[in-house]
């Protein structure tokens, strides 16, 4: 009499995971379907861990890389169909690779400038300090440019590449113990529990593609807490400027987020307030 060979661990999860994902499938409750999937990505999480490291080390911040592997796990939990057969882990790797190997193509160039940008940014940001020391007041970019001998293009593009490079963090509060900026741009009623990695993620790419001035707003608003009166006094621009800039930028940001969230049952409607 043949014993039947013991199931691993990991092909234990295999299987219950394909369960689950077949039991969400067929469920007809959104609310019910989506704690069945995030059991699944709960339980897969140390898959994604373990492909997010394999990108390491290659100018990328680890805990984005982590962020962008659980974003392809949420994604292989909502495309995977039971209806083909295969395993859940087969199905989720690539999924997940393909998501770590998309976010290098689109980002891997914005946070490794060139050397000689990053050096021209460094002087850029002590010779901006040191001028506004002096001044005691935020100095434009002619007045830095005329200070270095360079053109006020070359200041702005080496703004730009810092900004790039460091990603002020979307967990910033705005008090102290208050709510995160990518909260004050994305309206978490209704919205699944692993949509929000979905809005992070998508958040953080569109904060790349602002400029140096407008990510500077930005920051002050929301994680110095300042009124747009002196938020206006430190950039040396009016009130009624600051406002529109916010305006601008809250609405750009919300237009990329959705586009970026998945299709839920719920609606999903994306609330600013700058």
């Amino acid at each position: 009499m043949s014993v039947a060979p013991q199931e691993s661990t990991s092909q234990v999860r295999d299987r219950e995971s394909a369960e689950l994902l077949t039991q969400a499938y067929a469920e007809p409750d959104a609310a019910r379907a989506s704690r069945l999937r995030e059991r699944v990505v709960l339980a897969n999480r140390g898959l994604a861990d373990s492909l997010a490291r394999r990108f390491e080390g290659r100018g990328i911040e680890a805990d984005d890389l982590h962020q962008v592997a659980m974003l392809g796990l949420v994604q292989a939990t909502r495309r995977y169909s039971p209806e083909k057969g295969h395993g859940f882990t087969a199905f989720a790797a690539p999924t997940i690779t393909g998501e770590l190997k998309r976010y290098f193509r689109d980002h891997g160039w914005a946070v490794r400038p060139p050397r000689a940008l990053q050096e021209l940014h460094q002087q850029v940001r002590n010779t901006s300090a040191a001028l506004g020391q002096t001044h005691q007041r935020a100095v434009s970019d002619a007045e830095v440019a005329a200070e270095l001998g360079i053109g006020v293009d070359e200041v702005r593009a080496a703004r730009a590449a810092g900004d790039r490079y460091r990603s002020t963090s979307l967990d910033a509060p705005t008090r102290a113990l208050g709510p995160v900026l990518s909260e004050t741009l994305a309206d978490g009623d209704g919205e699944e529990p692993y949509d929000r990695v979905v809005t992070l993620i998508s958040l953080r790419s569109a904060m790349a593609d602002l400029d140096g001035r407008e990510r500077q707003i930005l920051k002050l608003r929301f994680s110095a807490d300042l009124t747009q009166q002196e938020i206006g006094e430190q950039v040396g621009v009016s009130q009624m400027q600051v406002s529109r800039i916010l305006s601008s930028v809250c609405r750009r940001l919300r237009t990329r987020i959705e586009g970026w969230a998945p299709t839920s049952s719920s609606s999903h409607q994306v609330q600013v307030n700058p």
